[in-house]
């Protein structure tokens, strides 16, 4: 008798974000200087941001702005009593060997935000992910290291001040997503809405977002948490997704062996496609948080939080809805328009001067899209504006001229700009659509071609193709395609 063997434990992932968004503010969050990004090492600091003795923080009023219109686009409740915290740690990048914070009384709390995600099938799957909390805070600096014995690597390192004091928004979700798939999914949706807010560029190549990822596993049906283990370095919405996906395998793996999962923070290396240990993982305990004394409470008041309020644009999630209710686009067209919110405007103004919706997007993803990537522009700064598009859509509607004719007229639109309608003209390219005209032309098309013609007749129709591509030559290509093919059918049939 055999026995069956028992059944491989499955398991699941629990997976949260804490993500830095640095703010695109002029200034930085408790002084004047500047926040531009690039400049050679230490000319953007000042007493404040380098922590020297008797300086005074006062808070930048942009960055409460952009802190408050991120909690409401997140959907959370914004306190009407908040307050800056000392969070102390001591690296060579921190001038004043404290971070100015918020710990228990952040601005935002208890929000969510919209994930969708594209099943097998290409449909559309929305999933919502908690929002713990959302704070202000300044940033470090940072460290250089340079010079190398050949043997222990780097031999000094460089402290660049620049970044010190620069306004960060901490926003740390809810353990509720289950896979590196859907975590690189919640950042890219979290990157989108803080550019329609304006509030940041969000380039992870700059550092302007960055992810830290808390993930643990555990078997599926288990309520408890397995150990945390924290990922960081990672520099793209790829390697989030990559570092997870290894992450996962890696901790199932030791459960299998019996190797013990430490609560640590581990760095992604992009060379070996692996994470790898750092540093046993601090707790809040370690960093000995207590309010900052040198900045007083902040408190929003009902009036001014119903101006930002009314101040918030339409976001990613809601445009992509309306898109595809109101427009009847399919979730991949809703998406790729609302990726970037300079796209979306260009097509909603193209689609405002009566356009078809679907044919505003053909264009403004194929060829248009091709353009920009091609000559590295937004979509601002190209020559041919919504309306002119529009204008381009309705010709080949009304066959003024046909989808091919437009293709040919499109690169002089894109580049120098105008009207198509008079660019078609001047170029004698508005199509053919007189019946008598064309009749004509098919008449003399037909007469030249006696022996194809008696070939069709006896049953090799597929020679019609024949028919219409002389009558386009004859035409310059001007004839229109559909007329031309009726009036055929019916001539050479006799």
């Amino acid at each position: 008798m055999t026995t069956a063997a028992p059944a491989k434990t499955k398991y699941e992932a629990i997976i949260g974000l804490e993500t830095h968004c640095q703010l695109n503010t002029a200034t930085k969050i408790f002084s004047h200087s500047s926040t531009e990004f690039g400049t050679p090492p230490n000319t953007n600091i000042d007493p404040i941001c380098m922590g020297l003795p008797g300086v005074l923080p006062v808070l930048n009023q942009k960055v409460l702005e952009s802190a408050v219109k991120a909690g409401l686009s997140l959907n959370c409740q914004i306190a009407p009593y908040s307050k800056f915290d000392r969070k102390q740690y001591f690296y060579p990048d921190l001038p004043k060997n404290y971070q100015i914070s918020q710990y228990d009384l952040p601005i935002a709390e208890h929000g969510w935000l919209e994930i969708e995600l594209i099943d097998d099938d290409g449909n559309p799957i929305d999933k919502k992910i908690g929002i713990t909390r959302l704070h202000m805070e300044e940033d470090a600096g940072k460290l250089v290291h340079a010079g190398s014995d050949g043997l222990s690597g780097s031999t000094y390192s460089l402290v660049d001040f620049n970044r010190a004091g620069i306004p960060l928004l901490e926003i740390v979700s809810e353990p509720d997503l289950r896979s590196g798939k859907e975590a690189a999914e919640y950042a890219q949706e979290l990157r989108r809405i803080m550019r329609y807010l304006g509030i940041s560029d969000g380039n992870m190549q700059e550092g302007s977002l960055r992810c830290d990822v808390n993930i643990s596993v555990r078997p599926v049906g288990q309520k408890e948490f397995g150990v945390k283990v924290e990922i960081k370095n990672m520099n793209s919405f790829n390697a989030i997704q990559k570092a997870i996906d290894y992450e996962i395998e890696r901790q199932i793996e030791a459960i299998a062996t019996g190797e013990p999962i430490v609560q640590e923070t581990r760095l992604w290396e992009e060379g070996s496609q692996r994470t790898i240990s750092m540093r046993i993982k601090e707790g809040s305990s370690d960093y000995r948080y207590f309010p900052e004394p040198d900045l007083p409470p902040i408190e929003v008041s009902k009036e001014q939080l119903d101006q930002w309020r009314s101040e918030l644009p339409e976001l990613p999630a809601e445009k992509r809805h309306h898109y595809e209710e109101k427009f009847g686009l399919s979730a991949y067209d809703a998406r790729v328009l609302t990726e970037d919110k300079l796209v979306a405007e260009y097509f909603e103004a193209a689609v405002t001067a009566n356009a078809n919706p679907k044919q505003v997007a053909n264009w403004v993803m194929g060829d248009i899209a091709a353009y920009l990537n091609t000559e590295k522009l937004a979509i601002t700064e190209i020559a041919i504006k919504p309306l002119v598009l529009a204008e381009l859509i309705q010709l080949i509607e009304d066959d003024t001229i046909s989808g091919k004719i437009a293709k040919e007229i499109l690169p002089e639109l894109l580049s120098k700009g105008g009207s198509a309608k008079e660019i078609a003209e001047s170029r004698g390219l508005i199509q053919i659509s007189d019946v008598t005209q064309l009749e004509a032309i098919i008449d003399d098309v037909i007469a030249a071609n006696p022996k194809k013609l008696e070939q069709y007749r006896n049953g090799k129709t597929k020679l019609q193709g024949f028919f219409v591509g002389q009558v386009m030559k004859e035409t310059n290509g001007r004839a229109n395609p559909k007329l031309t093919n009726q009036l055929l059918g019916k001539k050479l049939k006799g």
